[in-house]
């Protein structure tokens, strides 16, 4: 029997948290271990090892940045997701860089979100579908808003291989053993990825292959 995934939601809205903690219990999988919108009563709801934390960006007096920031800070390493109504490149660049592994919206249809959380759970960074052009062009510092350009066919087979990989939390040592190649060889090409997608770290590459991995494909079949 597969273990439920234990989730602890923060939110400063009893509906919110109310509403979520209903969809997720109904859903196969989960186990919602508490809601709260204090960090007092979050602090012992950690003391439970929850697998992921879904916290709300606008909350007094703490928003959920600066959550999230105290709890690293006290050695609570739980990954987060982000789930709000701010669709801000800003508000997306502050949260990514607190370390969060999802960035969703209240307004996406449940089941998405479900999903979404399925797959932050299972090792993928997750945004929004809307926020996938804007996560893309945060990571390259374009401010244009339009959509970039397969960046990714830049990469060799190989290269995307190990992206991939990347994209799934893997080390450099296990990307080494899953391709039987030497741990030097991956180093090599991570360094070449990064080069390629102009991009400063693996965490930046990682979230661009799955933000491109989410964004629509054009469709060419009626022409």
């Amino acid at each position: 029997m597969t273990e439920k995934l234990k989730i602890v939601l923060v939110d400063d809205q009893s509906l919110c948290r109310r509403g979520l903690s209903e969809l997720l219990a109904n859903c196969y999988g989960f186990t919602v271990l508490g809601a709260t919108g204090g960090i007092d009563e979050l602090r012992l709801l950690l003391d439970q090892k929850p697998d992921l934390l879904i916290v709300d960006l606008r909350m007094k007096p703490l928003d959920g940045i600066a959550l999230l920031e105290q709890l690293r800070r006290e050695g609570y390493e739980t990954p987060a997701v982000m789930l709000t109504m701010s669709d801000s490149e800003t508000d997306l660049s502050n949260a990514i860089r607190a370390g969060v592994r999802g960035y969703l919206l209240k307004d996406m249809a449940p089941d998405e979100v479900v999903d979404a959380i399925r797959r932050v759970a299972a090792g993928e960074l997750v945004v929004a579908p809307t926020m996938t052009v804007k996560m893309i062009n945060l990571l390259r510092g374009d401010k244009s808003g339009q959509e970039p350009k397969n960046s990714l066919k830049l990469l060799t087979e190989r290269e995307r291989e190990i992206l991939q990989l990347l994209a799934r939390g893997e080390s450099n040592k296990a990307i080494a053993q899953t391709l039987s190649i030497s741990y030097d060889t991956v180093k090599l090409h991570v360094r070449h990825i990064l080069t390629k997608l102009n991009l400063s770290s693996r965490v930046k590459a990682a979230v661009l292959f799955a933000t491109e991995q989410n964004t629509p494909k054009e469709d060419t079949t009626s022409r």
